[in-house]
């Protein structure tokens, strides 16, 4: 079976949500690891599609 793809929106919100846990220290030492490792996998993912959106946009000014 195929893996859906994140949207940046669910990925944006995702990260808000790991963000909040720091922000309220409400990671363990047991989960601080994994969480950092999956912010880090969403903040790659929002990169690529905002580089894919960009090539995209600039494709269609140059038509």
């Amino acid at each position: 079976m195929a893996k859906k793809a994140l949207k940046y929106a669910d990925a944006i919100r995702e990260i808000e949500q790991i963000l909040e846990k720091f922000r309220t220290e409400q990671l363990d030492v047991d989960t601080l690891a994994s969480e950092v490792k999956r912010a880090t996998e969403l903040i790659s993912a929002c990169k690529n599609r905002l580089k894919e959106v960009e090539s995209e946009v600039s494709k269609i000014f140059e038509a």
